[in-house]
């Protein structure tokens, strides 16, 4: 049965995006955005808040599959991905696993609706995968934290009405005194800079954030004072899962057109995929990549159970963006000129690919964090 439900959640999930993404696509990359548009009528179809409760809009899809089939659909498509995993996956979850009452009620219905766009914002101009060196404060006074600092590269930096903000809110030992508070648009202190222009997911609208004397509310803050680096730390097998359901939705697009390629491409009189050099790379390449599939698999079924853990997640990650970048750098070598070119899919695909191994954990800061799980 459940089978037969993903396979009908995945029709959905493609049809609606052939008909409200895909033609679409040229003018969001040209702006730097998706439209507002899109998000209601994602929430329309039902594609916002999988794992949400009905009550509060959501779709009670709690396993992870649905939320992968949706990502699957999303690389497919050739849309940007990022947007609508982070607004779904990342801050919506952590209002639902972490908000009061009150809270969920406030927020939930609308960024399930599509009606509120949401983004999570931890990255500072002097720390990236470390949360541990925030440096934005936030001071209570009354029935206010005053919050001042700045936030880099935050996805969905202009569309956002809600941001998840990490804020130091007490100068404790490394790794405490983090805090997370909702910052909502319009909010007395709070700018965004300008769109930010980046080599790939062009649609996916990047901005700084600067809060100076920004007044946020008291009841905005998620869970308990202090201790947002540990919500922090909770949160991160999912981002990291999502991050690796990218790479691999990816690698196997990627292999399925390629493929698709060198069996018509002509070079001396026969196609580029018969040669054997060629051949025997794309041999490996497909068998790793199948390989990726059993382990996001794996680790899918483990998130489900609720035992797949922070070094487990930083491990499919560090895998299967690296390969994710192979791959891309493969793919596009086949294609020749025709996938330098910019509006080739190989090549934007070979340009997203590059930050995968940089947000949601740095591929260097995974290989210190599993080293020192190894007694290293």
């Amino acid at each position: 049965m459940k089978n037969k439900e993903l396979e009908h959640f995945r029709l959905t999930c493609r049809d609606f995006l052939t008909h409200k993404a895909k033609p679409f696509l040229s003018e969001w990359e040209a702006n730097g955005l998706i439209g507002r548009n899109f998000w209601r009528h994602a929430g329309d179809a039902g594609l916002l808040g999988l794992g949400v409760s009905r009550e509060l809009g959501g779709q009670h899809k709690l396993d992870y599959h649905y939320a992968a089939v949706l990502t699957e659909e999303l690389i497919r498509a050739e849309m940007t991905a990022p947007v609508i995993i982070s607004h779904n996956d990342v801050i919506a979850s952590y209002i639902d696993s972490h908000g009061t009452d009150e809270q969920k009620a406030r927020w939930l219905p609308g960024l399930c609706s599509g009606e509120l766009i949401a983004a999570i914002a931890i990255t500072e101009p002097n720390g990236g995968s470390d949360s541990a060196d925030i440096e934005t404060t936030a001071l209570k006074q009354g029935q206010h934290y005053v919050v001042n600092g700045h936030k880099s590269y935050i996805t969905n930096g202009i569309n956002a009405d809600l941001i998840l903000t990490a804020v130091r809110t007490s100068e404790a030992s490394r790794g405490q005194g983090i805090s997370l508070l909702i910052i909502e648009r319009n909010t007395p202190g709070f700018e965004r800079g300008p769109l930010l222009k980046k080599i790939g997911w062009h649609a996916s609208d990047t901005a700084d954030l600067h809060f100076t004397a920004c007044q946020v509310p008291c009841e905005n803050l998620i869970g308990r004072e202090n201790i947002g680096n540990f919500y922090l730390m909770g949160g991160m097998p999912r981002e990291r899962l999502s991050i690796a359901t990218v790479a691999v939705a990816t690698a196997e697009y990627l292999l399925e057109k390629t493929l698709a390629w060198v069996k018509t491409r002509k070079a001396f009189g026969q196609p580029i995929g018969s040669f054997q050099a060629n051949r025997f790379m794309l041999a490996k390449l497909d068998t790793e990549i199948k390989i990726a599939r059993v382990y996001l698999n794996d680790a899918i079924d483990r998130f489900n159970q609720k035992s797949l853990s922070v070094i487990d997640a930083a491990r499919i990650k560090l895998w299967t963006t690296e390969l994710q970048i192979k791959v891309a750098d493969r793919c596009l070598q086949l294609h020749g000129g025709a996938g330098y070119m910019s509006e080739s899919y190989i090549g934007k695909a070979w340009t997203n690919s590059r930050v995968q191994t940089i947000y949601g954990g740095t591929s260097e800061v995974l290989k210190e964090f599993i080293s020192k799980s190894m007694g290293l």
